[in-house]
């Protein structure tokens, strides 16, 4: 499969720069790709203050960062994958959506290519089912903020080959993160466990066991939890948990798995976290 030396990624949001920024700063050339030319100019400017952020705590110089995001380069264009060795999908939590982005990605990135998708919780072997090389295709599921968590959940597909689950392992090592390798089941590890218990705390709260607050504060002081469950959920966006617990309940049939109707609510109603400014708790500035 070849060492890897140029890396796309598809996907400018959140989990696309943090993904860009640690590949630029380890040492590789990356293309971001988007096909909004605003998303491309607002996450260069992420990166930046990222980078900057990293400068002031003395974790980096500022040659290290000019140096990074030289090694940035930004396209509209699904095209622009023609020359990667390794191209990252990190776009929205939406199976169509995956599904189409690899039937194009296949078509136009090279034939020795990996194709990874950053899901949290969809079915790598039916995305790889999309392509004409299901063994170059896995899943390499990033922690939010990728720059600061240490995280990377390797996902095999049914058809991923040894080859390259092993080139996927040693990209992770080479950007300083530890891998955690998961079989393809819904939700893999991560999320399987996580979602169910940020589901719990919404019934919690539906149910008037407690306020969002008392939730949370059982969470970090009880459990020492770094973040609450309803926090943790707004900052992941209400509208990705709720897609995550759909593909739970609809992959594995079990009504434990149930999106709890107060999380539909808010979703429906528009508040899906720090994004939209309200979630659970409210954001306003």
């Amino acid at each position: 499969m070849g060492d890897i030396r140029k890396v796309a990624v598809v996907g400018a949001g959140t989990m696309g720069n943090g993904i860009v920024h640690v590949f630029a700063q380890n040492g590789f050339d990356v293309t971001m790709i988007d096909v909004r030319a605003d998303a491309l100019e607002q996450a260069r400017k992420t990166i930046t203050g990222n980078f900057d952020r990293q400068i002031k705590k003395g974790t980096i110089a500022e040659a290290d960062r000019d140096a990074a995001l030289a090694r940035i380069s930004t396209q509209t264009d699904l095209a622009a994958v023609g020359e990667a060795d390794l191209v990252i999908e990190a776009a929205t939590e939406n199976t169509e959506l995956k599904f189409r982005i690899f039937e194009q990605l296949d078509a136009a990135a090279p034939a020795h290519a990996i194709l990874a998708s950053n899901t949290s919780s969809i079915s790598i072997t039916e995305i790889a089912a999309r392509t004409k090389r299901p063994d170059r295709v896995i899943g390499m599921h990033f922690m939010n903020p990728v720059p600061v968590m240490k995280l990377v959940e390797i996902i095999r597909g049914l058809a991923t080959s040894d080859e390259t689950a092993r080139t996927t392992v040693e990209i992770s090592e080479r950007l300083g993160k530890t891998v955690a390798e998961a079989q393809d089941y819904p939700g893999f590890v991560a999320n399987r466990i996580l979602m169910p218990m940020i589901n719990e705390a919404v019934f919690c709260l539906m149910e008037g066991v407690a306020t969002a607050e008392a939730i949370d504060t059982v969470m970090k002081l009880g459990m020492n939890h770094p973040m609450g469950p309803l926090a943790l959920a707004d900052l992941i966006g209400l509208d990705t948990c709720l897609a995550i617990l759909e593909v739970l309940h609809r992959g594995l049939g079990d009504d434990k798995y149930r999106p709890c109707p107060l999380l539909r609510k808010y979703v429906a109603s528009g508040k899906l976290g720090r994004k939209t400014g309200e979630g659970f708790y409210s954001y306003a500035a």
